[in-house]
């Protein structure tokens, strides 16, 4: 164990007696065995309660799954950070009225930690992550994809966001109510639909794939829906909204769609891409 090691690799051993204690507990993962002894259980890290070894397997495809929803989580969560600080502290450079108020960034908060974090969670181990080679310990959570995902496609948002604000502020209304609930509906869409990317991110899978067995996606997407809807219907002086009429929120979810299209394009492209090198191979 220790020559293999030195050698840099990551060892993993499995055992059940007592003689086998040592190496138990010098190896970076441990596993004994549910029947084996005492001494070999407090000297590992993990307990096979079926002293199967498929339950390794099972384990590993775990916790790679667990680690890429950590990264997805991560992807989306500081893409709205990203737009959000910019966009609040561009708006407040620029000298137009508050792109967004404190109760509307609350809400923003929600979705972005608190729902972001349950329907993320709730995608589904996937036995594709064993295909994969292992990553390094000393590798950072934030990969090189990741950094460039949130950078590009936060500034795409920061762009259009922006534009809106230049729009709106040099209209015959100006920044008035009525077109800031439209920016607040449309940011918030842009960033509904980016969670359903986030959800397939690091994959060439499309974001429908498995949506029927990710039972709090769902859910959130519903909580997400139907609270934008009452707070701009009636959340009022509160949450500074206005009603809209349903052709406005039609132009606004299809326009905002086009997030979720364009990835849908991007990782088709990939999938064509990935399977004409397999077929040369």
């Amino acid at each position: 164990v220790q020559l293999l090691q030195q050698k840099g690799a990551v060892v993993a051993v499995t055992g059940d007696g007592t003689n086998d204690a040592p190496a138990l507990n010098h190896a970076q993962v441990g596993l004994s065995m549910g029947t084996g002894t005492s001494v070999a259980k407090e000297a590992s890290d993990i307990t096979l309660l079926d002293d199967s070894f498929n339950s390794i397997g099972t384990a590993v495809m775990w916790g790679r799954s667990l680690y890429k929803n950590i990264q997805r989580f991560i992807v989306f969560q500081l893409t709205i950070n990203f737009v959000a600080l910019l966009i609040v502290l561009l708006g407040s450079v620029i000298g137009t009225e508050l792109p967004l108020t404190v109760t509307q960034m609350l809400w923003v908060n929600l979705i972005m930690d608190t729902f972001a974090a349950l329907a993320l969670a709730s995608i589904p181990s996937s036995e594709t992550v064993m295909l994969e080679k292992p990553r390094r310990s000393t590798d950072f959570i934030i990969s090189k994809a990741m950094r460039s995902n949130i950078l590009g496609v936060g500034s795409i948002f920061l762009i259009v966001l922006l534009g809106m604000i230049y729009y709106f502020d040099h209209s015959a209304k100006g920044m008035d109510v009525h077109n800031l609930t439209i920016f607040f509906t449309f940011f918030v869409m842009l960033q509904f639909w980016n969670l359903f990317n986030a959800r397939v991110f690091g994959t060439t899978d499309s974001a429908f794939k498995g949506l029927s067995k990710s039972y709090g996606m769902e859910l959130i997407v519903l909580a997400i829906l139907v609270g934008q809807f009452l707070i701009v219907q009636f959340g009022g002086a509160v949450f500074r909204t206005e009603p809209l009429d349903w052709q406005t929120w039609l132009l606004i979810i299809g326009v905002s769609s086009m997030v979720l299209w364009v990835g849908e394009l991007v990782r088709l492209v990939q999938r064509i891409i990935h399977k004409r090198k397999r077929n040369e191979k």
